[in-house]
């Protein structure tokens, strides 16, 4: 079985379950966790790395309406490696290549393209299984989603038991602040929080000011779509000084919290669960977190 993967997710559900050494080739964004090997590179992004965020936003948009791909696919390379399995996406034309450049790129080949669209957490799951079946190790994948439903569920239970539940606004871009959609709100919720901005199976959507002022989050979460957060933290930083953020109460109560985004919340792999959990010790913390973080205590 040989397997290339253009998406870090799939890569990760990939390595997850045990077939890093079939991987022959994976996208530019494709770093693990665990970190990945020297394997060839067939995508590449058009925009430049370093921008601002309203700067990669403006070019983004620009792109679309004009027609252009925001990724390059090296379709010489990715027919000489002689795939038995691609694993792409169809869900978002921003975050990878797009899935009908795939099909055309391996017309004629043999090859299986599956396309991963997953929009909630079970459909994650169903991922899991989907590339595990491809994959011929279908049992292995059952094995790995059903111990992380065990860990969601955990959650689920412990957070269910908490006295209140804040208001929260998950942000998945800065400039101009966009609301996560898709998994991110089911993951609040799972958490113990009430998301006040997003909506569980939709994509992400372009807010206001007014709109989040309005929503009055006691609880702000950054997690920018494909940034870490070295990436992200001069965003914040310059937003800091807005009169508009500083009057949030989140912010008025140093409930702002700044989220690895790609590694943690906008890759729809097992690294989710981990997410998860990490959101509930933010909304939800032990008294001993509870009182280090009082103390200043990272």
């Amino acid at each position: 079985m040989r397997i290339v993967s253009l998406l870090p997710a799939a890569t990760e559900i990939a390595r997850a379950l045990g077939l890093a050494e079939h991987l022959v080739g994976i996208s530019h964004e494709c770093d693990g966790p665990p970190p990945v090997p020297g394997l060839p590179r067939l995508t590449q992004p058009a925009l430049p790395g370093g921008l601002p965020t309203a700067e990669i936003d403006r070019r983004v948009r620009e792109a679309a309406r004009a027609g252009r791909p925001l990724y390059a696919l090296d379709t010489t390379l990715l027919r000489r490696l002689r795939p038995d399995l691609v694993l792409t996406q169809s869900l978002c034309g921003v975050c990878a290549v797009a899935a009908g450049a795939v099909h055309a790129a391996l017309a004629g080949t043999g090859a299986r393209v599956l396309e991963l669209a997953p929009r909630r957490l079970a459909d994650v799951l169903e991922a899991v299984r989907a590339v595990g079946e491809a994959a011929g190790v279908a049992a292995r994948a059952g094995a790995l989603a059903a111990a992380l439903r065990r860990r969601i569920e955990a959650v689920r239970q412990r957070s269910a038991r908490a006295a209140s539940r804040p208001r929260v606004a998950f942000l998945e871009w800065l400039d101009p602040p966009y609301a996560a959609g898709h998994w991110n709100p089911e993951l609040v919720a799972l958490a113990g929080g009430r998301e006040v901005l997003g909506e569980a199976g939709a994509p992400s959507r372009r807010v206001t000011w007014d709109e989040i002022a309005a929503a009055a989050p006691e609880v702000l979460l950054v997690a920018c779509c494909g940034m870490a957060p070295a990436e992200a933290a001069p965003e914040l930083e310059r937003l800091a000084r807005d009169p508009r953020w500083q009057a949030l109460p989140a912010v008025r109560a140093g409930r702002v919290h700044l989220l690895d985004g790609a590694r943690l919340f906008t890759r729809p792999g097992p690294g989710l669960v981990e997410g998860l959990e990490r959101l509930a010790a933010l909304l939800h913390p032990a008294p001993s977190e509870a009182g280090a973080a009082e103390a200043g205590a990272p």
